[in-house]
């Protein structure tokens, strides 16, 4: 791919997760545990890993949670953000890497959602001094089941359609 249609589709990229992110503070979520959500942005990040490579989701996802942490987010937004999605998409890369053909998209997926509310946990726990955190672990797994469930399923059709769209 030239450098330039690369720049573009890295650009688009981000943009799209910074829409999702910022679109995504607006939705009320009703779950029990603080600082919960669905993770919208995350739909990109995965696409970028499968179709780009771990190199370019690492990218895209920096500057999503940098613009993210500018536009709205704060330093505690960017610790946990930042925590959260690079504990997220080393996991992700590497059940993509080892289950190859056994692992679907939605697998990768949920293992990206259970492993960013770990790396938030441990951030948050860094920053209160206090291992007790971890008791939120068992809710925000099951949220992570369902919104990785989510991510994973547009990330299929996305994937789907970007590949009918565009050669990437």
């Amino acid at each position: 791919m030239k450098k330039t249609r690369k720049l573009v589709i890295m650009g688009l990229f981000v943009s799209m997760a910074l829409a999702l992110h910022i679109f995504e503070k607006t939705i009320p979520v009703p779950f029990i545990t603080p600082g919960a959500k669905l993770g919208l942005s995350n739909i990109i990040t995965l696409t970028v890993l499968i179709s780009l490579g771990f190199k370019d989701a690492v990218i895209v996802l920096i500057i999503r949670i940098i613009l993210g942490s500018i536009f709205g987010g704060g330093l505690s937004g960017f610790i946990y953000s930042i925590s959260g999605g690079m504990l997220s998409v080393v996991f992700m890369e590497f059940i993509r890497r080892i289950g190859k053909e056994n692992v679907s998209v939605i697998g990768i997926s949920i293992v990206g959602a259970v492993s960013h509310n770990i790396g938030q946990l441990l951030a948050a726990a860094f920053v209160i001094n206090n291992i007790n955190i971890f008791v939120y672990l068992p809710v925000l797994f099951l949220a992570a089941i369902g919104t990785g469930l989510f991510v994973g399923l547009v990330t299929k059709y996305l994937l789907f359609s970007l590949n009918r769209i565009i050669d990437i």
